[in-house]
């Protein structure tokens, strides 16, 4: 930045979601995938006509997006860490 320059404000810029609803949504996505999954397998072991490759899909859906999660939450830990160990 060139010298007597000002810096650009930090804050929220227009139209960009803040980083809480960002996450809770992805969170909410991660729950739907989770009880879809459990219902389609309810359903398929009370005997309903639901096809056993929807059940798995369901079921590996679930199980991927799941992962997902915990590898952001890994990394958001991670980054909390590291910025608590920096000096000032």
């Amino acid at each position: 930045m060139p010298p007597g320059a000002a810096a650009a404000p930090l804050g929220p810029t227009e139209g960009a979601k803040p980083f809480e609803t960002v996450l809770g949504r992805f969170v909410e996505q991660v729950n739907s995938k989770q009880m879809a999954s459990a219902e389609a397998v309810r359903g398929l072991l009370s005997g309903e006509d639901i096809p056993l490759h929807r059940v798995m899909i369901a079921t590996e859906e679930a199980s991927v997006s799941f992962q997902l999660m915990v590898e952001v939450r890994n990394k958001l830990l991670e980054a909390y860490q590291e910025l608590m160990r920096m000096q000032v």
